[in-house]
């Protein structure tokens, strides 16, 4: 099992350093790209902003954040030749009715910057020194790219998306600003991080959708105090479920079959906040 996380995240990282800088193919609409974005907080990366067909200045949209920028669209430029094929879902949605129409923007990852953007920083503040000192062996064991201590940097990436991606895009295209209008979502460790947006900035984020969230942190459970730290971050952080949403899945095999025991105690929490099937 370890062997195969392994040589994922090697992978992972080797192939989005190496992405091609050619448009991804869309099935519908058109991707605006913005070449390495610059940042005061982060490492540049690309920005790929997906508009629906009938994309039009006068009216207005919401807006999708969207982590792993690219992995959204074309399985033909991503790392695994996988994609999420958001262009495909996100073109037919807006058919039923029952969603507003919006914009997608896909922020890439940094590559070997990936882990530490989107760890979440004040749930790892809450281990003690032995803690993250474990947590440090077991991530260097894993080939996640650390040279000395692991930090996590995800409070400087959040600043980035809020502080000068999001004004950007406000500028430029025709959407509605508001927290009611701005969502944010991602798998994996793009689960903790979209977690960790809606929790830090409740007046930014109206939803969150969060896939198989990475909830050890590392890639494995054994003397693992990370999840526990997840979970208490959570029960003093949600933000308010009356003018927030929150979506969490997992899958039981592969990777994900170190996530099920931790989500229901995470769902836990949630029902205590006043979290239901509504939001």
């Amino acid at each position: 099992m370890r062997k195969i996380i392994n040589s994922v995240i090697v992978l992972l990282l080797i192939f989005t350093a190496k992405a091609q800088n050619t448009l991804p193919e869309v099935v519908s609409g058109k991707v605006d790209r913005i070449e390495n974005f610059e940042s005061k907080h982060i490492t540049p990366r690309n920005i790929d902003i997906w508009l629906p067909e009938a994309y039009s200045s006068s009216k207005k949209y919401a807006v999708l954040y969207m982590h792993d920028g690219q992995m959204l669209f074309d399985p033909k430029s991503s790392w695994n030749k996988q994609a999420w094929n958001i262009d495909n879902v996100a073109s037919k949605l807006p058919e039923s009715h029952k969603i507003k129409d919006f914009i997608v923007v896909g922020i890439w990852n940094g590559g070997a910057t990936r882990h530490s953007d989107y760890f979440p920083q004040k749930p790892f503040h809450y281990l003690s020194q032995s803690q993250k000192d474990t947590l440090n062996t077991q991530l260097k064991h894993s080939h996640v790219p650390i040279k000395t201590s692991f930090i996590p940097q995800s409070d400087n990436y959040l600043k980035f998306i809020v502080e000068e991606l999001k004004p950007y895009i406000d500028k430029n295209y025709s959407v509605s600003s508001d927290q009611a209008n701005t969502y944010i979502m991602g798998s994996s460790m793009g689960g903790l991080i979209s977690m960790y947006a809606i929790c830090e900035y409740p007046e930014v984020f109206g939803g969150a959708a969060c896939l198989s969230t990475h909830w050890p942190g590392s890639f494995t459970l054994k003397n693992n105090s990370m999840p526990e730290a997840f979970i208490k971050y959570l029960d003093s952080h949600l933000p308010n479920p009356k003018n927030h949403k929150i979506y969490f899945d997992c899958g039981d095999k592969t990777l994900d079959e170190l996530y099920p025991d931790i989500q229901k105690k995470v769902d836990q929490v949630m029902i205590k906040k006043g979290y239901n099937e509504n939001n």
